[in-house]
């Protein structure tokens, strides 16, 4: 079975260096892509897509040169290919009304804040890939060390 892939976005090597470093945790599970720019995540998304494969959350800074977060997440959202996919922002300059435009626009599933605290982040991210996990039908077993047991147990506990 082909792995649920995470892929982060941000134009910053820095904070690419430091996801790497925090989602090293997934690594036997899920496959992870680091990505500089939006067009690079394009063609990630694109070969996922061809693989048969899951592009199961996007991790994706706000304000980059190009393409911004919100414009990424959006298309992202907008693509039938890739409609469950949960999408995490990360920001470090916006502000309320940014934060309506990323959740009216790219239907994002949360956000975060520059700096992050690296539990919560990592919480996060167990949680939408879980709930991504679940929605599309995969077999949780095979992830469940890297799944939130908390949402899984909710989600199981609602279908009994």
């Amino acid at each position: 079975m082909a792995k649920p892939n995470i892929i982060c976005v941000d134009d910053q090597r820095d904070i690419l260096a430091t996801l790497k470093k925090e989602l090293q945790f997934f690594r036997d599970h899920i496959k992870i892509y680091y990505c500089e720019s939006a067009a690079e995540a394009e063609k990630i998304l694109d070969d996922i897509d061809a693989n048969g494969e899951h592009a199961a959350v996007i991790i994706c800074d706000h304000v980059m040169p190009g393409k911004s977060g919100v414009e990424f997440l959006g298309e992202v959202n907008n693509d039938i290919r890739f409609k469950k996919t949960k999408k995490l922002l990360l920001t470090g300059l916006a502000t309320h009304e940014d934060t309506i435009e990323a959740i009216n626009k790219a239907k994002i599933d949360g956000y975060v804040g520059k700096p992050w605290e690296t539990h919560d982040f990592i919480n996060k991210v167990r949680t939408l890939l879980t709930e991504y996990i679940l929605e599309e039908g995969l077999d949780y077993n095979e992830f469940i060390t890297v799944l939130d047991q908390d949402t899984l147990y909710a989600r199981l506990r609602d279908t009994i």
